[in-house]
């Protein structure tokens, strides 16, 4: 009999049919009742054995064997079910020993300890729920651009530009460590090496992708990205998921329309269709707000902040009325802030989370930051000072989309390229755009791991990505 998946069984208004069900073991009580769990919703089934079943296979029914199960369903007479499943065979298909196992699920384990076993916490229901919501933004992302006529590129995660500036780059090669050649002031001769020249895992698709935005017009990459940054924070990944549109002919008015777009319709289609794993997962951040001091708790449960995302149309400020706005907030002049405002800062976490939460009450997008803070890229306004880019501030988070309208005029950007020593001769490439029917053109990045933390409740980006990878931290 062909498998039926239990998410399938619950949400069917008929009973009295047979069924195979397959998964595993999340109880078993007074060796008849198993509560079952395939990983396809966050319910489980109850499957009732015959008392008088063969006790060499009652005995291998424990906390996290698997087991097949032919039967039927019926109307359940227990509380909390609708449905559940008369068994008539059970196989056992994997044995778990439960004094070895370390996913022990009547005592709630702790995220810390979680993480330790990663491999097998997808078996919880929080780590169940996570990673169905994290697929269904997955593909509402997809499917936000390819009903709006966008090619899908995939730009290189071998890649010897640095997008950002940053200097914080994974080095790829195949040069021995203890026998590396040099050349004759001392430094690596990585014309020995794979590809001739220095190379390193990718911080953004973005500059490739505007290579393909000036012939397609309308492009978007969704891939890994690369951050060699010793940091051990709640928010920081050595390895995470990026999303970029570069759209042709669009500037920083129409950047920020589809972002907040795309961010609309990316939670609405987690809302419609996890409502259940969405719901679990706010009762579970409800309960650990319970944990927190007054003073730190979140003002909004997580489907409301949800809703209350979708239900705004996002407020646009300059860079330089939110300095203002924080200068004159009863926060600043109180001294509440760990960080000090003043113009040309970057904003921290604690001021963005200010403007959106306790000032305009919704999110907020700022643009006009100050060039001396944004990459060589940002297109110039004509004040000198600064540069066409937007940040979209959501609640609880704070910045969740960082993106600006592109330097598209030759001459500002060799100028800029200039001003912050980066070396044109190899970056020919992306000038040769501005130099053969260059266009205005915007594009943003938003943080894949960033937004399904914000989706989530999750407070933790670690708990968000199935494997994380962090300073000393590269298991699984």
């Amino acid at each position: 009999m062909k498998r039926t998946k239990i998410k399938d069984i619950l949400a069917n208004e008929a009973s009295d049919y047979r069924v195979n069900v397959k998964g595993w073991v999340r109880s078993f009580r007074n060796n008849q009742f198993i509560a079952l769990n395939d990983g396809s919703c966050l319910g489980n089934i109850q499957v009732v054995i015959e008392l008088g079943t063969d006790d060499a296979i009652v005995k291998r029914i424990t906390t996290g064997a698997s087991v097949s199960v032919d039967g039927t369903v019926i109307p359940s007479l227990g509380k909390g079910q609708r449905v559940e499943i008369k068994a008539d065979n059970i196989t056992v298909l994997g044995d778990c020993d439960t004094e070895q196992f370390p996913l022990q699920l009547k005592n709630r384990p702790s995220l810390e300890y979680l993480r330790e076993i990663a491999h097998l916490r997808f078996r919880t229901n929080t780590f169940g729920a996570v990673f169905r919501v994290r697929h269904t933004l997955a593909y509402a992302i997809h499917k936000f651009f390819n009903d709006r006529g966008f090619v899908y590129l995939h730009t290189p995660i071998l890649t010897a530009s640095d997008a950002e500036g940053a200097g914080e780059m994974f080095k790829v090669t195949t040069l021995p460590f203890d026998n590396a050649p040099h050349n004759e002031d001392g430094s690596i001769n990585f014309k020995e090496d794979f590809f001739g020249r220095a190379t390193n895992l990718t911080v953004s698709g973005q500059l490739e992708a505007e290579l393909g935005a000036m012939a397609l017009s309308e492009v978007y990459t969704f891939g890994p990205t690369f951050r060699a940054e010793n940091s051990n924070t709640a928010r920081h990944l050595a390895e995470f998921w990026m999303i970029e549109p570069e759209v042709a002919f669009n500037d920083i008015y129409d950047n920020m329309d589809l972002a907040e777009d795309l961010l609309k319709f990316v939670i609405d289609h987690a809302l419609k269709n996890n409502r259940e794993d969405l719901e679990f997962l706010a009762q579970r951040l409800a309960d650990e707000e319970k944990q927190k001091p007054t003073n730190e708790r979140s003002d909004m449960p997580l489907i409301e902040k949800l809703e209350f995302v979708l239900n705004n149309k996002f407020e646009r400020i300059t860079y330089t009325e939110a300095i203002n706005i924080l200068i004159e907030s009863p926060a600043y002049k109180k001294k509440k802030f760990s960080y000090d405002v003043s113009w040309g800062i970057d904003m921290q976490s604690e001021h963005e989370r200010y403007l959106v939460e306790k000032h305009f009450k919704k999110p907020v997008i700022v643009t006009g930051y100050p060039k001396e803070i944004k990459a060589f890229y940002m297109r110039q306004n004509d004040d000198g000072k600064t540069v066409a880019a937007m940040d979209i501030l959501a609640p609880g988070i704070g910045e969740i989309v960082g993106g600006s309208q592109r330097e598209e005029r030759l001459d500002k950007l060799t100028q800029r390229m200039q001003e912050m020593h980066i070396p044109a001769d190899e970056m020919f490439w992306y000038l040769d755009t501005r130099r053969f029917g260059t266009v205005p053109h915007a594009g943003f990045g938003l943080g894949f791991e960033r937004m399904v933390l914000f989706v989530t409740g999750m407070t933790n980006i670690r708990d968000v990505i199935p494997f994380p990878r962090t300073p000393k931290n590269a298991e699984f």
